[in-house]
C-alpha cells in the first residue's frame, strides 16, 4: 500500500501488487473522495457530487491501472503516453522473466498463452479454451505453462462451480476456468486498447465486450480478505462471479455499461432461490437495493462486502 508520497528510496516495482482504486485515489490526491467513499453506511443513491467525479477518476484507473510505477509517474506528470511507456516496460519485463526463469521447453507456450490472453477475454463466453492460444491444442500440453504463470502471479485463475454450495471448492470444476490479468491497466495496454478511449463518455467501460470491467471487479474481489471467487455455468448460462461471505454465497454480476439486463443471474437466481440472499451487481449504476438485488457502483467495490453487510440488514 502506498501513500500519496510513496515509498522513499529504491523500489523494485515489478514486487508490489497492483493499488486498489480507494489507494490510487488517494495517491492521486482525492482524500476526501475516499473518506466519502468509507464513510457510506446506509444503501442509498451517491449524491452526484459524488457519483460524478468518481466515474471520470475510474476512467483514469482503467487507463493508469494499480501498479505502483504507473500510479507514480501519471500522479507526477499526468501524461498518459508516459503511462502507457511504464506499463510497456512492465509487460516487457514480465515477458523476460519467461525466458530467464521458466523450463527452456515451456517458455513458447507461455508466451502463447500471454499472447492469447486479450483474445480470452473478448469473447462473450470468457471460459479458457486452450484452442485460442493454438489450433488444436490440448490441456495436458498447456497445463505447465499455464501453471507457471499462475505461480509467478501473472495470471488470476478462476475456476468454476458446478452448484453454489458451501464451501465453494468443494463444487470446483477442475476442467473449466477464466483467467484474467492482475491489473486493468496493464490489460489495457496488453490488449493495445488506446488511451483515447479515456475521455469518449463510458466508451472505456464498455470496449473489449466489457473486459476491463470484469478484470476490475476480479481484482476488487480479490483483496478482499479470505475471499476466492468462482464463477458458475451451467452450459448455457453463466454468472461472472461467485463469492463466499462467510456462510453465504453471492453470485456477482460484472457490467459494464448502464444496461444492466440479464438472462444468466435470473436462470442462477431460479435454479437457487433459497440460497440467494443477494444478487451482488456492479455496474455503473447508482447505489440501490431492489429486493434481492443490490447495484454498487464500480467505484464502490472497495467497500462491496461492507455494503453487502448493510444490505442484509436493511432487508432484516
Amino acid at each position: 500500500m502506498l501513500s500519496k508520497g510513496f515509498p522513499v528510496g529504491k523500489v523494485d516495482f515489478l514486487t508490489l501488487g497492483p493499488m486498489s482504486f480507494e489507494e490510487f485515489l488517494e495517491a492521486n490526491g482525492d482524500q476526501r473522495l475516499v473518506s466519502y467513499l468509507k464513510s457510506i453506511d446506509t444503501i442509498e443513491p451517491v449524491p452526484e457530487i459524488f457519483a460524478g467525479p468518481l466515474t471520470e477518476k475510474l476512467k483514469m484507473y482503467y487507463v493508469v491501472g494499480g501498479m505502483p510505477e504507473a500510479v507514480l509517474v501519471w500522479t507526477e506528470n499526468r501524461d498518459v503516453s508516459a503511462v502507457d511507456r511504464v506499463q510497456s516496460d512492465i509487460l516487457a519485463a514480465y515477458e523476460h522473466d519467461f525466458a530467464k526463469h521458466a523450463d527452456k521447453t515451456d517458455v513458447p507456450k507461455i508466451r502463447l498463452i500471454w499472447d492469447s490472453l486479450p483474445s480470452q477475454l473478448a469473447r462473450e463466453n470468457k471460459k479458457f479454451l486452450y484452442s485460442a492460444v493454438k489450433t488444436g491444442a490440448r490441456a495436458r500440453e498447456y497445463e505447465n505453462a499455464l501453471l507457471w504463470l499462475k505461480n509467478a502471479d501473472l495470471i488470476k485463475k478462476v475456476p468454476r462451480i458446478t452448484r453454489p454450495g458451501i464451501p465453494l471448492s468443494a463444487y470446483e470444476d477442475l476442467s473449466a476456468f477464466k483467467i484474467y490479468m492482475p491489473d486493468v491497466g496493464l490489460l489495457r495496454r496488453h490488449a493495445r486498447l488506446a488511451a483515447s478511449a479515456f475521455t469518449e463518455e463510458n466508451r472505456l467501460f464498455t470496449e473489449f465486450k466489457g473486459a476491463l470491467t470484469e478484470n476490475y471487479v476480479l481484482q476488487n474481489l480479490l483483496q478482499i480478505k479470505d475471499v476466492a471467487p468462482y464463477y458458475w455455468s451451467d452450459g448455457l448460462h453463466e454468472v461472472d462471479f461467485a463469492v463466499q461471505f462467510e456462510n453465504d454465497i453471492f453470485p456477482v454480476e460484472a457490467k459494464a455499461g448502464r444496461n444492466i439486463g440479464g438472462a444468466s443471474v435470473k436462470a442462477y437466481t431460479k435454479a437457487y432461490e433459497e440460497q440467494t440472499r443477494l444478487i451482488l451487481r456492479c455496474s455503473l449504476q447508482n447505489l440501490s437495493l431492489n429486493g434481492k438485488v443490490l447495484n454498487v457502483p464500480l467505484f464502490l467495490l472497495g467497500e462491496l462486502r461492507r455494503l453487502t453487510e448493510c444490505a442484509l440488514r436493511q432487508r432484516g
